[in-house]
This record gives C-alpha cells, structure tokens and sequence, in this order.
C-alpha cells in the first residue's frame, strides 16, 4: 500500500468517526426532542390550590395523604358506577343490554379506523364481549346486587404523531368540557377555545385544555379569546400551561371556520383518550341510572322503609330521591325539594322516566323548610297562603304535628299554575290585582328574547311553604357543598379559607331545618361531596354539641373510612372541632385516593331521641 493510498484511508477512516460523532450527537438531540414532546403531549395534571386552603388541607391530612388525594381527584374513577331500576327490569338484563351495546361499538370503532386507512383487524371487535377490554360486574356488596360496575381503563399513552418542528394541530377546550371528555363524552362546540390553522373536517386534531391562571385582579382567568389561532409554538397563549393537559386525539366533524360558526353542536369525534370509559348518555333510559357508588350508599343508609314519609331536603337532579323511593318500592311518599324551578322539573322528569309515582317535588328553600306559621302543629292563620290557592285547600288543618287531610298538604304546599310573573288584564286591575310596569317590561322582554340561564325554561311546578315539625319519619340533608371531593377535578383554586368557612355556616342553618322536620324516633343522614373536614366532621361535631337529642348511630352497608379525629387552630384565631375518639367509626369518610376509587364522600347518621328530654 503506497502513502497516496494510506492518507486516502486515514481520511475516510476520520470522516467515519466524525459522521458517526456526528450521528450519534443529532440521534441524542432527536432523543431530547422526543423525550420534550413525551412530556409535553402527555396527561399529568398538577392540581394547583389556594395556599391557605393547601395548608388547612395538610394540616388536616397531613401532606402524603394530601398529595394523594390531589393526584386522585385529577383523574375519573376507572369505572362506570350504574343503579339498574328494579321496578322495570333486572341486573342480569342490564348487564347483558351493555355488553351487546360494548360489542356494537367496538365494531362500529374499528369500522371507522378502517375507512380513516388504520390498521385494524376486523376480526378482533367480534370477539366475546366478555373479554377483559370493559368487565361489566355486580355490585358484591351485601343488599347492592342491583349496582353494576362498568369498568374503564387509563391513562393511556396516546400517541399523538409530533415530529420536529412540525407540532400536531389542536384544540384547546375549557376545563369543564375536559372533565366532562375526561368522564366519556365528545368535545362539543361550546366547549372549545382555540383552533390551529388550517383544519379541515376529518382531520386528526389532539385535544389539550386551557386551564384557570391568575389574573391581575386577583381573580382567575382562561386568558385565551375564544377563536384565536393555534401554531403549536411557544408564542401561543398558555402554551406552557398546556404541558401534561392533553387528553386525547379526535376527528373533527367540521372545519375550523364551522367550529367557531356555528353555536352548538359535536366539534371533535373523540377516537383516542386518555381514560376509556363508555358513555351511557341516552342509554336504556328508564332502566338505569348513572350514579356514584358513596351517593347510593347514602340513601341505603338512611334505610327508608316502605309506607314512610321521608324528606329529601336538596333533592335536585333527583339520583338519591329516586333510589330512596325505589328503595320503598314505590310505596309511601318522597317528598323531594330544591329552591330553583327548573331543578324541580328535573327530579319530576326522571321520577316519571323512572315510573316512580310516590314521588312529590315542590319548589322551596331548604332554609324556608319549617313553616313558620304553624305553632304546636296548628296553623296560626287561615288565609291562602301566599295569595296561592288550591282546590279545597281552604279546609286544611293540622293535628298534633300530622295533616289531617289531603287538602292540608295541599294548604302548606300551595299550587302554582306557573312560576312565571303574569300580567293581568284591565280587568284583573280593576279589581286590585296589580303588576308593576316594571314586571310588565321584563316579562314582555322574557317573551321576546327566551329564558336567561337563571329563568324557568316552562313547566309547572308546586310551590311549597314549609312543613310543620316533627312531620317526617326520615330526612336526607345532602347539603350544597363546596364539591372538593368531584372528579375528575382540574382547577380548585377559586376556594379560599372564608368561602370553605361560609359553606359551613350555611350547611349549620339546613342542618337546624332539619332537625327540627324529623319526628322523635326517626333518623336524620347528613352528606356532602367534599374533603374539606370543616363541612364534614365539623359539622357533626355542631349538631351532637347542639342537639343532645342526637346521637350518630352504626350505618350500613360500610366501605367508607373513618372520619377525622381532634381539632384545627389556625393563625387568624379560627378553630374548628371534629370527632371525639369512639365517634371516628360511626361516620364514613370517602377517599378519593383509597382503593374503591370513589368520589370523596362524607356520610353521618343520627337517631334523633325525644326532644323535650
């Protein structure tokens, strides 16, 4: 080998070495970028607090525990929890009613990844559906074999096709239409924000979320103007926000000018989540209904009997009234209120969807519950109540605490034909019936423009004033709350201290209603959907200290854990009373990190004793 030949080699040798340098240097630079966009394109929320509110928490759970439940309650339970209606049909056919309604969609899903060209086997969405995708069980719980657990799976690692430089197109929806994604449902077009440029109808598009920032104020904000255009790159709003909150890819079933068009309506088919659990919207109505597992426990601790007379204080949408009434077989009576119109159209909906007939709605404030007209079970005055009138209501009486007829019940919970303002005619005013021009000018606007978001949407509901003491063999108290137990959870940084302090005050006054409701001998239950121990044990605490006549009493079926023991103090002066030792167990503390993978839930029962003593 000549040295013209030697140098040509050594310098093919040396490029080698630097190409492969080379190489090897941008293959670790690709490796960066990919382990970026992992990180990016991923689910791994981090759910952010009021730091006072972080610390009360800490304090009370201690701060493992705390990071626990925080991680938890970003995430839906891995189940769909589903009450089956005794009274129209059975578990075994319900559960063989999903499991077809499984196999259908698997193949209608694979059939639609083969016409978008994925590569599918047809022949593996006609398995059984009985394989271990999504095992439809019952309830192993003693007396809860009409419960079934629809089970889901995630979170899943989506791949979402980033390359370098070259980012996926997106949507940004809020973070109440990602919960709602996050639980089973579509991206509908009220839910999105922002779009990236450029898409069409059928395209594939990752779907990320905008969550709640801190604003100048002091307040929250999205800080995204609904439409804006998305470029993937670091100059879009909340773009550093959005690492670790994508919650799946879609189709789109418009373009990006028909999405912020067009007022309502489905935006993004989704075809990949992160969490996979079946949607049963619109399924079997009548025959299920979607409820959580620590809400049905609630009505079967209160253990209502057939023929009782049992209140529901803050009934509304309806779910533990009419497991109560199913509970009773239909029999006796569930009186169910709430304080806003439409809420009572909403429990009678799904009472007659249900077929529950023992079922009565009113409208009123759980505040306004006992009648303050009524002293030692007498009416103190026999005008129509409220101006209201009903058919023989003018008759009504009562006797020793009990209506002595029909039309008493009628008298108390005085029918209204609507709950809309009427204006009368220059007759009406003739007589004295006078509208203000006021109530005139804002009924003509109601008429031309439909109800606003606070307004009835129509229908007629009963109107309520109260009910005398001691008329109810039972009451559920399940308290407005400030709902720190919800999953899947996004944002919790609008409570504070003082608004989990007034949610407690407020919850004090129902509680005062409704002891007072329930007849010596019967039971009182008690629950929220929150972690917070101030709405929680706090609360037990002021009605055993309160009302001597109270004592909580063993509850049944129990999964729940115990409640929380001693005291807080905080540096404003501020302290809280919980449970005293030997209470802990006869409460149920629902945990979301704890492994039913519930909801956070808190459940007390009490027996009320004679209340003269």
């Amino acid at each position: 080998m000549n040295q013209r030949t030697t140098r040509v080699l050594l310098q093919a040798i040396n490029t080698t070495r630097t190409f492969t340098r080379t190489s090897h240097s941008l293959s670790q630079i690709e490796l960066m970028d990919q382990s970026a966009a992992s990180d990016r394109y991923s689910y791994n929320p981090t759910l952010h607090w009021n730091p006072q509110v972080e610390e009360y928490f800490i304090k009370a759970y201690g701060a493992e525990a705390f990071n626990r439940i925080s991680k938890a309650l970003t995430r839906p339970s891995c189940y769909s929890c589903i009450r089956v209606n005794t009274l129209k049909t059975t578990t075994e056919t319900v559960i063989e009613k999903i499991l077809e309604i499984q196999r259908e969609k698997r193949l209608k899903d694979t059939l639609k990844n083969v016409e978008t060209n994925y590569d599918v086997d047809i022949s593996e969405s006609v398995k059984s559906p009985t394989s271990e995708t999504n095992p439809v069980l019952k309830c192993q719980i003693p007396g809860l074999d009409y419960v079934v657990f629809v089970k889901g799976s995630g979170p899943h690692n989506i791949q979402y096709g980033y390359q370098q430089d070259k980012p996926p197109k997106e949507v940004i929806v809020s973070r109440k239409c990602a919960e709602a994604v996050l639980r089973g449902a579509q991206v509908y077009i009220p839910g999105i924000l922002a779009c990236s440029a450029h898409v069409e109808k059928g395209e594939k598009i990752a779907v990320s979320v905008g969550i709640e920032q801190p604003g100048r104020d002091g307040g929250w904000a999205i800080g995204i103007t609904r439409g804006i255009v998305l470029q993937g790159q670091k100059t879009d709003p909340q773009y550093l926000e959005r690492d670790g909150m994508y919650i799946g890819q879609g189709i789109t079933t418009m373009s990006r000018a028909g999405i912020f068009r067009d007022l309502s309506g489905l935006g993004v088919d989704m075809t990949d989540r992160v969490f996979r659990l079946d949607s049963f919207n619109d399924v079997m109505k009548g025959d299920i209904f979607l409820q959580n597992l620590p809400s049905i426990i609630a009505a079967h601790v209160l253990d209502p009997q057939q023929g009782e007379r049992i209140l529901d204080m803050c009934a509304a949408p309806g779910g533990k009234t009419t497991a109560i009434a199913s509970l009773m077989k239909d029999t006796g009576e569930v009186i169910a209120v709430d304080r806003s119109h439409n809420k009572v159209i909403e429990i009678h909906n799904l009472a007659a969807e249900l077929g529950l007939n023992n079922i009565k709605p009113y409208k009123l404030d759980a505040l306004k519950s006992v009648n303050s007209n009524i002293i030692n079970g007498n009416l103190t005055q026999t005008e129509d109540i409220g101006g209201l009138t009903s058919q023989g209501a003018k008759a009504a009486s009562f006797v020793n605490g009990n209506l002595s007829s029909p039309t008493a019940e009628e008298k108390i919970c005085a029918l209204s034909s609507s709950d809309k303002v009427r204006i009368p005619n220059d007759e009406q005013r003739g007589k004295g019936q006078y509208t203000s021009k006021r109530e005139e000018r804002k009924e003509t606007r109601r008429m031309k423009n439909g109800p606003g978001r606070h307004h009835s949407t129509g229908g007629r509901v009963d109107k309520c004033e109260g009910f005398p003491p001691n008329s109810f063999d039972r009451v559920l108290l399940d308290a407005p709350c400030s709902a720190l137990g919800l999953r899947p959870r996004l944002f919790a940084g609008e409570e504070t201290v003082e608004s989990l302090r007034k949610h407690g005050k407020y919850q004090k006054r129902m509680l005062d209603q409704a002891v007072q409701l329930v007849r010596p001998g019967g039971v009182l239950v008690y629950s929220t959907c929150t972690i917070n121990p101030g709405e929680n044990e706090g609360l037990v605490r002021y009605a055993l200290d309160t009302y001597k006549f109270l004592s909580l009493a063993q509850q049944h079926p129990r999964i729940g854990g115990p409640g929380l023991l001693g005291h807080y103090e905080s540096s404003d002066g501020y302290s809280e009373e919980w449970l005293r030792p030997g209470e802990e167990d006869l409460v149920q503390r629902f945990d979301p990190s704890g492994p039913h993978d519930t909801i956070g839930f808190f459940i007390a029962k009490f027996n009320v004793g004679p209340k003269d003593a």
